[in-house]
């Protein structure tokens, strides 16, 4: 199975299987109904027949009882049937949902998208707001299909961290094996959408598992003859069996109870331990039981397979060890049912024998639990980088490995988080080391929008997914930015301030960079604007020079020409630019951007003519600036 090579292609399919599933979904409605009413009616045909009992009382009721035995069992039966129903009617539409929110990625179609929450409190780097990493109309929002906390935490950590060069190329071929997989990575999705609705916090659940057993063999033995000579004595008692004292059986009943007593509260604690968050990380359980018999070639997916099947025998899938755990925590649920659960612990010891199994499920899978769900997070994540190799098909695999110069060398750079029908793409290279790209143009052009995907494709690049571009090649990187810049009031900063603080958080990640073999990618956004211009070339002369020494590579877009004519700077700058067209119409002036980079330093300038614009404009102008085209539909208000 191949990969689809047309966008439009991909859209045509999730509309079909959108088109399909929610026909399905109708279909089992309308089932399901017809289930409703036949369960009303057997209910019905069993009320009756205990009311025709009891009217004729006295009289031959065989007949009644019969009819009132066979409506409550075709009841009983049409109610389990009538749940499955239910279930696969809730799974079609979950599954339409899934296509349905597929088209809405494909078109950015940001508010209409659920944002997967991250549970995370540490807060992220400058660099995830400059990006747009993280938060609504995101990359982590572009990849949102990944709904278990250990699912979008690996998600978050790949996009905030980057790989090195083997690890990205491990990731790349589980990538491309996962994306024609469509079937199993929207059963995944859907199978994992119910832990969005939750907090799953399965920590407490993870520490017992791993912690040791303190029940020892003395006690669970101990426990075993008790319950055996209860038993025992109580039926021989009932039964008048010659040799046996009528109040052994009592005496064996106070040996439980004090028995029980003395280990109340340790066993009380290890119990609301576990059934605590068992059922949370029971969620997990249908996950992990679609990757189950799954073969892998990739051996990024081949070291999942090999964590999940927790020991290698069938009975020791990761899923099928969870139902086991579950099962024996039904066992200990008779402790919330006095009538229930005092005669079994009086006559059986009860909760010494279900603490005994699940101590041994303790010893035989708890060291392993953690695993399972960091490969299922894994997985998910894999899957998502996945849906946006399948849904981008024409968007390549970066080429991530040292070389000599370093260089950023992209075709076709465009940004990911625009829609297709209107990215624009561009041609860009950074390096070699000891040049950098000066980006100018007037306002509006696509300066930001460039350094931005820039550092996006660069982010997805290390993540080891599919970037946007027609090919790509870079070093390893490390990503330093200064784009969006804010003062502080409560904290005292003012905005120069925070921008020097940005530029020195840039500086200090050159220094990391060069420590750790890696080369820094800087990208930097009208750069201590927050000075004169007089002062501001001479601070970015320094700065520039100092990141040129270190063998950074990088991009400074700014609306100030004159920074190309530093004398310092001349031979390692790489003027290009954007620029603007105006059109006369029948009501004015129309600007149009077409967002093409070219060589070269910016000619033109359009601050005056947006005042225009906006109703601003010097009176008297003889062209008012009625329009703008190239902007709204392509400038997406998240960059």
């Amino acid at each position: 199975m191949t990969v689809n090579t047309d966008s439009s292609a991909v859209e045509a399919v999730y509309r079909q299987r959108r088109a399909d599933f929610t026909a399905e979904e109708k279909r089992l409605a309308r089932r399901s109904l017809r289930i409703s009413i036949a369960r009303f009616a057997a209910f019905l045909v069993f009320a009756l027949c205990l009311l025709a009992i009891v009217l004729e009382a006295g009289s031959p009721v065989l007949g009644w009882v019969a009819g009132a035995a066979v409506a409550f069992a075709v009841f009983v039966a049409l109610v389990g049937i009538h749940e499955r129903v239910i279930r696969a009617e809730r799974r079609f539409g979950d599954l339409a949902a899934v296509n349905d929110e597929a088209l809405r990625r494909m078109e950015r179609d940001w508010p209409s998208l659920p944002l997967p929450r991250l549970h995370e409190d540490v807060p992220p780097p400058p660099e995830a707001r400059d990006l747009n990493l993280l938060g609504r109309a995101s990359l982590f929002h572009l990849l949102g299909t990944a709904h278990t906390p250990p699912g979008k935490a690996a998600l978050a950590a790949w996009l905030l961290a980057p790989a090195d060069p083997g690890e990205i190329v491990r990731r790349q071929a589980a990538v491309a094996e996962l994306a024609p997989e469509l079937d199993l990575r929207q059963q995944l999705e859907v199978s994992a959408r119910p832990m969005e609705k939750v907090a799953p916090d399965t920590e407490p659940f993870l520490r017992w598992a791993e912690d040791r057993p303190w029940m020892g063999p003395a006690l669970i033995w101990g426990a075993r003859a008790l319950a055996a000579a209860t038993v025992g004595l109580g039926i021989a008692a009932v039964f008048g069996l010659p040799g046996v004292l009528a109040w052994s059986p009592a005496l064996l009943v106070g040996i439980n109870l004090a028995l029980s007593q003395a280990y109340a509260k340790r066993m009380s604690h290890t119990f609301n331990r576990i059934s605590s968050r068992e059922g949370e990380f029971q969620l997990y359980a249908t996950a992990l039981a679609l990757l189950d018999g799954r073969r892998f070639a990739s051996p990024r997916l081949v070291d999942i397979e090999k964590e999940l099947a927790a020991g290698g025998l069938p009975a020791h899938r990761a899923h099928r060890a969870m139902d086991l755990l579950h099962r024996r925590v039904v066992l200990s649920d008779s402790r919330h049912s006095a009538l229930l659960h005092l005669p079994l612990q009086l006559l059986l010891l009860w909760d010494f024998h279900v603490l005994w199994l699940l101590e041994r499920w303790q010893r035989d899978f708890g060291g392993q639990a953690r695993r399972w769900l960091a490969a299922l997070g894994d997985f998910e994540a894999l899957a998502a980088l996945a849906g946006l190799r399948h849904d981008n098909p024409g968007w390549a695999f970066p080429e991530v490995a040292p070389r000599e110069p370093a260089l950023f060398a992209a075709r076709e750079l465009g940004h990911p988080l625009l829609p297709a029908k209107t990215r624009v793409g561009n041609d860009v290279t950074l390096g070699p080391p000891g040049t950098f790209l000066l980006v100018t143009g007037s306002n509006m052009s696509g300066k930001s929008t460039l350094l931005r995907a820039i550092g996006a494709n660069a982010v997805l690049a290390q993540a080891g997914g599919p970037v946007c571009a027609a090919a790509l090649s870079l070093p390893p990187l490390t990503l330093a930015t200064s784009i969006l810049v804010e003062d502080s009031l409560a904290d005292g900063v003012s905005f120069f301030l925070a921008e020097l603080q940005r530029i020195r958080r840039v500086v200090d990640a050159a220094e990391r960079a060069g420590a750790e073999g890696r080369t820094l990618l800087y990208l930097l956004d009208e750069v201590l604007r927050g000075t004169n211009s007089e002062e501001r070339q001479i601070a970015v002369k320094r700065v520039l020079v100092h990141l040129l020494s270190r063998g950074a590579l990088g991009a400074v877009s700014t609306h100030d020409t004159a920074l190309a004519g530093i004398p310092e700077l001349l031979a390692a700058c790489r003027p290009v630019h954007f620029r603007e067209s105006f059109t006369a119409g029948p009501e004015g002036t129309v600007m149009t951007f077409d967002y093409k980079m070219r060589s070269g330093v910016a000619t033109t300038v359009n601050a005056l003519k947006l005042l225009d614009l906006v109703g601003l404009g010097a009176e008297g102008a003889e062209a008012p600036i009625v329009g703008l085209r190239g902007v709204e539909e392509t400038t997406p208000r998240v960059l």
